[in-house]
């Protein structure tokens, strides 16, 4: 009975083993097939990426291939109105026709002309208050001497500062010296007004300059610039006689 039961467990041991065995042989075969199976997944998605790596490189080296567009600027000419009207203003003519080397002529010959203005105005004033000064006191002078009296002062600062000090009283009576009073202040005058007319022609040149660089901004001059000679025989006709020359034409 012992030897029985004693067999009896061997053989469930038995079974026992043998089903452990079967089981861990199943599982080991259901993890190669799914090593089986990721490893078919990564290869069909590396090949889909492979496909799309080389369709956008084709579709990229496609685009370069294609020609490109030109960009076609707008080239620069001016409106001779608008320079007209910028002109105006000096030197903005000129700016406008992108001529900036020009511009130290416009301005230098505008500071020039205004120095000028400045200048002999300024000494124009002067003689001229010193001349009707000394004529005022040179009345009062001859108004004392009609009395009796003589004048000495006080005088003028404008027409003193002219002559030495204490010498007033000889030089305001002096006709000479008024006179080239007058003379100093009709020059100063005369060279001030010279000076605006002046001003006045470079303006207008300034505005002629702008307006006819814009006008010409485009004009092609040939570099081919020659002269040709050439015989010339003009027939004789009923009303004059036959002729030989020279013929010279100029290419430019």
């Amino acid at each position: 009975m012992r030897n029985g039961k004693a067999i009896l467990w061997i053989i469930v041991l038995l079974c026992c083993s043998v089903w452990s065995g079967h089981a861990q042989g199943t599982i080991a075969a259901k993890q190669d097939t799914v090593i089986s199976s990721d490893s078919t997944v990564t290869a069909v998605v590396s090949g889909e990426t492979a496909k799309a790596d080389s369709t956008v490189k084709a579709v990229l080296s496609a685009a370069d291939s294609l020609p490109q567009p030109k960009v076609k600027l707008k080239e620069f000419k001016p409106d001779p109105n608008k320079a007209l009207l910028y002109a105006l203003v000096p030197g903005l003519g000129q700016i406008y026709n992108r001529k900036y080397w020009k511009l130290p002529l416009v301005y230098g010959a505008f500071m020039g002309c205004m120095y000028a203005i400045t200048w002999n105005n300024k000494n124009y004033k002067d003689y001229s208050t010193a001349y009707f000064d000394i004529m005022a006191d040179y009345q009062k002078v001859l108004a004392a001497e009609k009395e009796g009296k003589e004048y000495n002062g006080p005088w003028q600062d404008s027409w003193t500062i002219f002559v030495r000090n204490g010498e007033e009283s000889s030089y305001v009576s002096n006709t000479q010296f008024q006179d080239n009073l007058k003379r100093r202040k009709d020059y100063f005058r005369r060279y001030r007004d010279l000076s605006i007319i002046i001003t006045v022609g470079v303006y207008a040149i300034s505005i002629i300059d702008a307006y006819v660089d814009a006008q010409l901004f485009d004009f092609d001059i040939s570099p081919d610039l020659s002269m040709h000679w050439s015989p010339e025989v003009t027939p004789k006709t009923r009303y004059t006689p036959g002729s030989y020359g020279l013929n010279c034409s100029f290419k430019f």
